[in-house]
């Protein structure tokens, strides 16, 4: 059984939630700046291994509550059709467009195609880490320690 240490899974709980700002944040600015899926994906994914070392992988599966191997999928089929959607609008392949829509109370949204190649890229960098973390977790016996 696991010895629980408050004082980590706290200071794991206010890094992981600034953590996980900080990566949407990364996300969604990617296309203006420097950043993106895969930075932003790498960053969710460092709140997962954090999350393991204090809470161990019932903490993880709480936080990811799909199977990495869904996160996987979903974020290459994404990437994917998003890629082959260039091809739809007559254009080459990963070719970028760009969608307007008129919200009620935002007003005029504007969102690339790349937005959702890039949540896609994000989706597999974060079932990576928690593919790793799972393989991890079921070759640790916890006798080692």
């Amino acid at each position: 059984m696991r010895s629980r240490l408050l004082i980590l899974e706290t200071v794991v709980d206010v890094v992981v939630r600034t953590a996980i700002v900080f990566a949407l944040f990364l996300l969604f600015s990617g296309h203006n700046a420097p950043g993106g899926g895969f930075i932003g994906g790498l960053v969710g994914g460092s709140c997962l291994i954090l999350i393991y070392l204090a809470e161990g992988e019932a903490g993880v599966t709480r936080l990811a509550r799909l199977r990495p191997d869904h996160y996987l999928g979903v974020g290459l089929m994404a990437a994917s059709l998003v890629g082959m959607a260039g091809w739809v609008w007559g254009s080459t392949f990963l070719e970028s467009n760009l969608f307007s829509v008129e919200l009620p109370v935002l007003g005029l949204v504007k969102a690339p195609s790349a937005l959702v190649f890039d949540i896609g890229v994000f989706s597999v960098v974060i079932g990576l880490a928690a593919a790793l973390i799972s393989s991890v977790g079921d070759e640790s016996t916890g006798d080692d320690l």
